[in-house]
């Protein structure tokens, strides 16, 4: 059975992308390009899905807010 998870992808001040999944807690990941970047995070997906299930989150949005600094 194929599952499909939403993965939200930052770049860090370093230049690293750092992936995450949100419905698996402490499933992430970090690597230099996006394509090593994809097959780490799979890997930890599916790693991850050895010792928890996901949450029943649902995925919405992502919302830029601008506040004054």
């Amino acid at each position: 059975m194929t599952k499909e998870f939403n993965v939200v992808i930052e770049k860090d001040e370093d230049g690293y992308f750092v992936a995450s999944v949100p419905v698996l807690r402490g499933c992430h990941t970090q690597a230099k390009s996006l394509d090593v970047l994809m097959k780490r995070i799979k890997e930890a997906i599916e790693l991850c899905m050895e010792v928890e299930d996901p949450v029943s989150n649902q995925f919405v949005g992502v919302q830029r807010i601008a506040v004054m600094a």
